[in-house]
C-alpha cells in the first residue's frame, strides 16, 4: 500500500532528510521500496547561485531528485548569447535523468535558485540494484521515461505555441 500514513515513518539510510521531503521525491514507491532505495543514494548539496550541471560538459554518472530548494534549467540561444528558462524544480522533482539513461554531455544548465539538496542514484549504485532488485529498478526507469515523456510533450506544446 503506498498510502500517506505508511511513508511517514521513512528512514534514509544516506541523510536525515525529512519523511515528507523523500515522500514527495519517490511517491511512486512504496514505503518499504524508498528505503531500500535510500541505501543505494547518495547526498549532495550546493549553495544558491552554485552550478549544478553545465551545458556541454561530460555528464556525472548521477540523476538527482531534489528534497529541498530550487533549481532553474537554462539553455543558452543561439541568438545573442542568451539563456533561457527551460524549467523550474522543486522540491521532489528529478533532474538529469536524460543524461543518466544516455551518457552524454549534459544538455542544459541547472543552477541552484536557493541552497538545494539532491539524493543522487549513480549509474554503479542503479547497476547494483537492477541485480539485488530489478522490480525497484525497473520503477525508477519507468518514473525516468515518464518525467522525460511529460517534459517532451511540454516542449513540443511550447514549440506549436511559437509556430
Amino acid at each position: 500500500m503506498n498510502s500517506i500514513n505508511s511513508l511517514n515513518s521513512i528512514k534514509c539510510a544516506c541523510c536525515d532528510a525529512r519523511s515528507e521531503d523523500i515522500r514527495q521525491a519517490f511517491s511512486f514507491l512504496s514505503a518499504a521500496e524508498t528505503e531500500e532505495l535510500c541505501s543505494y543514494l547518495e547526498l549532495r548539496e550546493w549553495p544558491a547561485d552554485a552550478v549544478v550541471f553545465k551545458e556541454g560538459v561530460s555528464a556525472d554518472d548521477y540523476v538527482g531528485f531534489l528534497i529541498e530548494g530550487k533549481l532553474v534549467v537554462k539553455n543558452k540561444t543561439e541568438y545573442w548569447d542568451k539563456n533561457i528558462i527551460i524549467a523550474i524544480l522543486e522540491k521532489g522533482a528529478m533532474v538529469g535523468e536524460g543524461a543518466f539513461l544516455d551518457s552524454g554531455p549534459r544538455s542544459n544548465d541547472v543552477i541552484a535558485v536557493e541552497p538545494s539538496r539532491l539524493l543522487t542514484l549513480s549509474v554503479r549504485k542503479m547497476e547494483e540494484l537492477i541485480a539485488k532488485n530489478p522490480t525497484l529498478a525497473i520503477k525508477i526507469l519507468k518514473r525516468m521515461l515518464y518525467i522525460m515523456n511529460k517534459r517532451l510533450r511540454k516542449a513540443g506544446e511550447r514549440i506549436s505555441e511559437l509556430l
